[in-house]
């Protein structure tokens, strides 16, 4: 599924035709997706003004005036496009083939921005292991959905003093742990990977231990979270990974998956420098974890 990269690339795509922007219809082309959409959807949302657009983790969050909150998580196919309401074509070019099937089109929204331009953003899922629920402002971090998320891996608050108040005592596999979504949230397989291959560690690895007994991160912790935040920051600028079939709000793709070191590139040589070591695939917890044994240790 597109991992938080994707989603704040989508969100950054969408963003300037939705800010400011009023709701003008709402359609509903089926009941649910993963789960049942909002009865009341269409008149939650008709008439509103779109306040900003946000993002938890791997949810987008549409926030409206008045305090109410669309949350829409792209679950493995999902994606959004923008549709100009005269010529109905998205911006952008479509570098491979994307669902345009209109039964693939489940949520559209028709929008009026405040110079009087007309679009529509849709939403299309052919998998639809998406979902989307509303909430509001004020206690929308005690959603089920959303509570108990960890902090974010895309600013400062992640050094190494608060990654190791997350892994002391934790004997899980050092990747395992990361992938825990209640210690670091909307970190994913992918960038787990590319993170612990540049802080020159091995997934294998107990998680604890990074970190002394008396608490305080060790010099590997301190780098791992920095790795962390590096990875992530260059897949964000780089536009995504755009695995499958991942697309930004635009249409386009990102390019950082011809950047990856370890990711998908079993039998292929380590690119770090003096290295000589062949990047090796293995299952951990049944998902693929791609690593070179020669320098992450």
């Amino acid at each position: 599924m597109p991992e938080l990269p994707e989603v704040e690339t989508v969100r950054r795509g969408l963003q300037p035709v939705m800010e400011g922007a009023r709701i003008t219809q709402v359609e509903t082309r089926r009941p649910d997706l993963r789960f049942p959409l909002p009865e009341n959807l269409a008149a939650a949302l008709n008439g509103r003004r779109i306040a900003a657009l946000g993002r938890r983790a791997k949810y987008l969050l549409v926030e409206l005036d008045g305090g109410t909150v669309l949350v829409c998580h792209l679950g493995m196919s999902g994606s959004f496009r923008i549709e100009d309401e005269l010529n109905g074509m998205a911006p952008g070019a479509f570098h491979h083939a994307r669902s345009k099937l209109a039964a693939h089109d489940h949520v559209v929204l028709h929008i009026e921005g405040p110079d009087g331009s007309a679009h529509r953003i849709v939403y299309n899922d052919p998998r639809r292991f998406g979902f989307m629920f509303l909430t509001d402002r004020a206690s929308m971090a005690a959603h089920p959905h959303l509570k108990g998320l960890g902090m974010e891996p895309t600013g400062n608050a992640l050094d190494g003093k608060a990654l190791a108040a997350t892994l002391a005592g934790r004997r899980t596999p050092l990747k395992a742990a990361l992938l825990d979504q209640r210690a670091i949230a909307g970190l994913g397989n992918i960038y787990v990977c590319e993170a612990l291959w540049r802080a020159g560690l091995s997934p294998k690895r107990a998680a604890g231990t990074l970190v002394r007994k008396n608490g305080t991160p060790t010099e590997r912790c301190d780098r791992l979270a920095g790795a962390i935040r590096a990875v992530i920051a260059d897949a964000i600028a780089a536009g995504g990974s755009s695995l499958k079939d991942y697309v930004h709000a635009d249409g386009s793709l990102g390019y950082f998956q011809h950047s990856f070191s370890v990711y998908d590139r079993e039998g292929a040589p380590c690119r770090r420098e003096g290295c000589g070591g062949t990047i090796r695939r293995i299952v951990q917890s049944g998902r693929s974890t791609f690593y070179c044994p020669a320098c992450q240790k």
